[in-house]
């Protein structure tokens, strides 16, 4: 799995382009391919956990202009070994 963390700006590019990249999320997320994602509560960024590998991962984030967008980030990519969690996790 991959934990993808994005930092945020106040910009009007930013919140213009947020619905378009939401619906990308929805479609990942019922393809199983996102498994969860969402931003800080003060709205300074946000996580989004992936059950992909890299390649993958940089493909997505190539085909969705949002992560090129003024005031997003992308502020760490790593890879997570989760305990528990998410169905699917090792245990």
């Amino acid at each position: 799995m991959l934990i993808l963390e994005l930092t945020f700006a106040a910009t009007p590019e930013r919140l213009s382009a947020r619905p378009a990249h939401r619906a990308i999320l929805a479609r990942l997320y019922d393809d199983g391919t996102l498994l969860a994602a969402g931003p800080w509560a003060d709205e300074s960024g946000a996580l989004l956990v992936f059950d992909i590998g890299r390649a993958e991962l940089d493909r997505l984030l190539d085909a969705d202009p949002y992560y090129r967008t003024p005031g997003v980030e992308v502020a760490g990519i790593r890879e997570w070994l989760p305990v528990v969690g998410p169905p699917g996790a090792p245990r």
